[in-house]
């Protein structure tokens, strides 16, 4: 391997699941910039329905609307590959007001954020094996922690650690690299029920050694790494990327 190649993806397929925004478009633009073939699944109709949305850009992805809660829609969607290269699961989602207190919104929160994962994760599996290739699973700081207030989306992230290290294990033998990336605050619409207000804000920068809120390419980064033959041998790691936040 020669060193300085290692993040080129040229020829590459990388399907990112929640691609549309967020940190999960900012890694499938990272993935696009080093060359690679790049195809999402988002949760709206078409391309047309993301103008303007801040944090969203699908200029040179290949996109598909898919519902990633429902088993069927996920076997039935299209991916515009023969086999992938890299499969990145970056979809999620949260309830704020206590919602998920509820048994109807704990539910929802841990569909999405984790029986989804094992959905996918087994619909693109035969498409990875003939490639060897590395599926990415995007899960939180939250899974370390209390998230007071959010007990579903503190359960699903926990257990996509479990996961994470299981399939890990599980898939190794077909060649297939398993890890994970854990964000801690990140910049994104998300999380703009905190990052909006001055005062709240504030409380949380105090709690992140860097001073700062990270960015979709912070995480983009981890993933180009974890994705590339810079990390050939290592799996069922969950790698954090939050400013140094659970430290203390």
């Amino acid at each position: 391997m020669r060193f300085g190649d290692a993040l080129d993806f040229s020829g590459r397929s990388v399907l990112v699941v929640g691609g549309s925004s967020g940190i999960g478009n900012g890694i499938a633009q990272a993935f696009r910039q080093c060359d690679a073939n790049v195809h999402v699944w988002g949760t709206r109709a078409g391309v047309d329905d993301y103008a303007g949305l801040e944090g969203s850009d699908l200029r040179g992805l290949g996109y598909s609307q898919v519902d990633v809660a429902d088993p069927s829609a996920v076997a039935a969607a299209m991916v515009p590959f023969e086999q992938l290269d890299v499969v990145v699961l970056s979809q999620g989602t949260v309830l704020y007001g206590r919602g998920e207190f509820q048994t109807e919104g704990f539910a929802r929160v841990v569909n999405v954020n984790l029986t989804s994962l094992m959905t996918c994760a087994m619909r693109v599996r035969a498409m990875l094996a003939p490639a060897r290739g590395s599926l990415l699973i995007i899960s939180s700081t939250g899974a370390f922690r209390s998230t007071k207030g959010n007990p579903a989306y503190a359960a699903s992230k926990a257990g996509t650690l479990g996961l994470i290290r299981t399939l890990a294990e599980a898939w190794a033998t077909d060649g297939i690299r398993v890890n994970g990336i854990a964000p801690g605050l990140i910049d994104t619409k998300m999380t703009e029920v905190s990052t909006k207000h001055p005062e709240r804000l504030r409380r949380m920068l105090d709690e992140i050694p860097l001073d700062r809120l990270g960015k979709p390419e912070d995480v983009a980064g981890a993933a180009l790494f974890l994705a590339s033959p810079l990390a050939s041998y290592i799996i069922g790691q969950t790698l954090v990327v939050d400013g140094g936040s659970l430290l203390s």
